[in-house]
């Protein structure tokens, strides 16, 4: 993703007026087709726009349940499911980074269903609590652009590209769950006198969404 100054700047071929089209601007960070999803999330998709617009790197809250719901994971454990999901499952819907917890898009009906399934599993106890938001919900979506700050508050891990974008449900989530919490007991403790890794360096190849 792109941490340049935020921009916007008109497509080829389209309108130059200042209308509200979704296409009528390239959204550095994130395509305008992702830009138009997120927007149409909200009651008024065209005012988000326009907003993103005068306002490219501000953050906006949007409802949750009819487009997407959300899963909303402590940072590190919301890693180990995002390695989990790309390296050994079908990869994940946008992922966004707030405040040290990280969001995980889902297809609408998993913020009510993961919980009881969490419920049933063996390893759902090792599993740290999650905040699932859905219908009634809303939640902080970062903005298209990424602010010129060392550490955002909010932005985008794996950034919506499309109009419809492949969501996880709740048996994907689940699985992930169960797959990061085995990663967390199985991982021994490293003492190095080397800094780690930055674990925010990691590229997703969303071209391998299936």
């Amino acid at each position: 993703m792109n941490t340049a100054h935020p921009h916007f700047a008109p497509v080829p071929g389209t309108p130059r007026d200042g209308s509200d089209s979704p296409h009528a601007y390239d959204v550095t960070g994130v395509t305008p087709d992702g830009a138009a999803w997120l927007a149409s999330a909200g009651t008024y998709p065209r005012s988000t726009l326009s907003h993103w617009r005068s306002r490219p790197s501000a953050p906006v809250v949007l409802p949750c349940g009819s487009v997407f719901d959300v899963v909303n994971v402590p940072a590190i454990f919301g890693r180990r499911m995002l390695d989990r999901l790309w390296d050994e499952g079908p990869g994940s819907g946008p992922v966004a980074s707030h405040r040290g917890r990280m969001l995980l898009f889902t297809a609408p009906g998993t913020a009510q269903r993961l919980p009881s399934l969490l419920r049933w599993e063996e390893w759902g106890p090792a599993v740290p609590p999650l905040l699932c938001h859905g219908t009634g919900d809303a939640v902080t979506v970062p903005a298209p652009t990424t602010p010129c700050e060392p550490r955002p508050e909010s932005r985008w891990v794996v950034a919506p590209d499309t109009r419809h974008p492949w969501l996880p449900g709740p048996e994907v989530l689940l699985w992930a769950c169960v797959r990061a919490a085995r990663t967390g007991a199985h991982t021994a403790v490293r003492i190095s006198i080397f800094p780690a890794a930055d674990q925010d360096a990691k590229v997703y190849d969303v071209s391998r969404r299936r």
